[in-house]
């Protein structure tokens, strides 16, 4: 499967931003889904995870209650909605899917993942 993130930009403190992560290449519907970020000089983190059914989800604690993750499949995409964005959230963005019989695991390891899409940057200013 192929992916494309996109939606990234600058954007105020305080603001809110939709990342989108289109796939292509094979039914999305039996792969979980991850976002990563990693900013400058930092290592790469998980931060928000998604099973393939949707019924289960996985938050880095700084992001709880601010971002929400979800997905159509039937679009074959994947979201990651980010509000009351603080300058600490600035990174580049990177979706990740795995494929998986099981449709309720979440995976937030980077490791787990097969696919990587490109990745959008998101900069938030203070």
């Amino acid at each position: 499967v192929q992916l494309q993130a996109s939606g990234g930009g600058l954007v105020q403190a305080g603001g809110s931003l939709r990342l989108s992560c289109a796939a292509s290449g094979r039914t999305f519907s039996r792969y979980a889904m991850g976002w990563f970020r990693q900013a400058p000089g930092k290592e790469r983190e998980s931060v928000a995870a998604i099973s393939w059914s949707g019924g289960n989800t996985y938050y880095l604690d700084s992001v709880k209650g601010r971002f929400t993750i979800s997905r159509a499949n039937a679009k074959n995409t994947g979201y990651l909605q980010m509000n009351s964005l603080k300058p600490e959230d600035t990174a580049v963005y990177y979706c990740a899917a795995k494929y998986t019989y099981s449709s309720g695991n979440v995976y937030f390891a980077a490791h787990d993942y097969d696919y990587w899409g490109q990745g959008t940057l998101v900069t938030v200013s203070s």
